[in-house]
């Protein structure tokens, strides 16, 4: 961690919600003028994505058929660590962009599933703003969330977690269900022992439920929407989280335990406004302080 030079992560799965996230971090950096230099999680994958195939065919013919995005052995996690540290001591840091599809590619001139040449953030920012699979990371050798100021962890329960990525496969990228069922069922051991225990270090957690019959995942016609979902927020240390004022301005909510607050699905944008703008508040005003 750095008083002068902060670090916030957003950990969570494609489809978990993140964008929502990334839209009231956006708002709040403009409204309080927050300059942040932000780094995504997929610029630290180890494979772009031919040698990602490539990686999978040869750790499959050696018998290991769980390689995946979300566990170590296809990312570089010393190497975000290691930005982490950099970013928190000096205030850089160096970054580089997974080009997704043609339209991130074109300007670059490069084809999509390929990264640009690796390059120092911006200097003079606020704040560092990590968004991906592994801001909360840590093992034996590799701790990314003790250099973090702010953890936020993003969750949908994994049936919905499963809904929306069969939707967004077979939709959006033309995938058969049998494609998207296994891929899912190759990531699941990664996403037990890489995945799941970084909700425990986070310092904010926002699980959305849906409040509609996903028994069964693989046969749901549609994704179930906000206001077909409730979303519980759990925070780690509720000392100093004014709940009374949440509950009075998240019409609908209320508390389950003494640290977690369920709200409805539709409010899950404002109360990521009223709960983490005094957050980074507090971060600045340390900031400043230092």
């Amino acid at each position: 961690m750095s008083t002068k030079h902060p670090i916030i992560a957003v950990t969570g799965s494609s489809g978990a919600g993140t964008t929502t996230v990334m839209r009231a971090f956006e708002h709040i950096f403009r409204r309080e003028k927050i300059k942040a230099a932000t780094i995504e999680g997929d610029a630290f994958h180890r494979y772009d994505r031919v040698g990602m195939r490539a990686a999978m065919k040869e750790y499959e013919e050696r018998g290991h058929r769980h390689l995946s995005h979300f566990g170590p052995e296809a990312n570089l996690l010393t190497e975000l660590e290691g930005a982490f540290r950099s970013y928190g001591e000096s205030g850089s840091c160096q970054t580089r962009r997974y080009l997704h599809d043609h339209d991130e590619a074109a300007p670059f001139g490069q084809d999509p599933g390929t990264f640009t040449p690796w390059a120092e953030i911006e200097r003079g920012t606020d704040l560092l703003f990590y968004e991906g699979l592994h801001g909360a990371y840590a093992d034996e050798e590799v701790n990314c969330a003790e250099h973090v100021d702010l953890l936020v962890g993003v969750v949908p329960i994994i049936n919905l977690e499963w809904i929306q990525k069969l939707h967004r496969d077979k939709n959006m990228r033309g995938y058969s269900q049998e494609a998207v069922v296994d891929t899912i069922l190759r990531r699941m051991p990664d996403y037990v022992n890489h995945i799941c225990p970084q909700f425990s270090r986070t310092h904010v957690n926002f699980q959305r439920v849906p409040a509609v019959d996903t028994s069964n995942p693989f046969i749901a016609r549609d994704v179930p929407t906000a206001d077909e979902s409730l979303v519980v927020i759990r925070f780690a240390d509720p000392h100093g989280i004014d709940f009374p004022y949440l509950l009075s301005m998240l019409h609908g909510s209320w508390m389950s335990r003494p640290n977690n607050i369920l709200i409805p699905g539709g409010k899950m944008g404002l109360a990521l406004q009223l709960i983490l703008t005094p957050m980074i508040l507090r971060l600045m005003d340390q900031k400043r302080r230092a």
